[in-house]
């Protein structure tokens, strides 16, 4: 089989095996899926399924990652310019890959992946060290603090915005909510900034 063939395979797998992971999540829970039940659903062979993935996890992991290279790869140096964008196309791409964020972080899906979530969702805030105040084309630096705690506490609060506007069936577009969370981060932020 020539390369191109086996590159092909490869893509067929791994979109039947995530295509088969969401419905699998939104039936009964990531916890309680197993892989048998993942490759059967997704007509591929657990041999398939382990050249490609140590197990679930992996998988979900793949997944997330290939999403955050997006991200970040759509987002590139608009934290320079443009700050306030980076949140935009954040929600943009949350939206993009609504249904994956959906099952995940929903009820049935993965507290392993809420914190993992949580913790890319800090490393975006200190990483970009601006959020957006006011109209979504200005910007304010975030004082630098000196322990996790303040970032940490916005990533938990973005998840669980993400998570709602998810649930609510996007009922505010991803600009308006960029602008919605971010205020509210804002008005956090500066209430940190003056403690001791």
């Amino acid at each position: 089989m020539t390369q191109q063939g086996k590159n092909v395979r490869l893509r067929r797998t791994q979109k039947l095996l995530r295509e088969a992971l969401i419905e699998l999540i939104e039936e009964r829970g990531f916890e309680a899926l197993t892989i048998g039940e993942l490759t059967e659903r997704a007509m591929v062979s657990r041999a398939a399924f382990y050249r490609n993935y140590q197990d679930k996890y992996d998988l979900v992991e793949q997944i997330f990652e290939e999403a955050m290279n997006a991200l970040h790869n759509s987002v590139g140096d608009l934290g320079q310019e443009h700050p306030a964008e980076i949140w935009v196309k954040f929600f943009e791409h949350i939206a993009f890959y609504d249904r994956l964020y959906r099952a995940l972080l929903g009820r049935k899906g993965s507290p392993w992946f809420v914190r993992k979530m949580r913790a890319e969702m800090s490393s975006l805030v200190k990483e970009r060290g601006h959020l957006p105040h006011g109209a979504i084309t200005s910007a304010h630096s975030i004082r630098p603090f000196s322990d996790e705690f303040v970032p940490n506490l916005v990533s938990a609060m973005f998840v669980e915005a993400i998570t709602w506007w998810l649930e609510q069936g996007r009922p505010y577009t991803a600009k308006e909510f960029a602008r919605r969370t971010a205020l509210l981060a804002a008005a956090l932020f500066k209430e940190a900034s003056t403690w001791q």
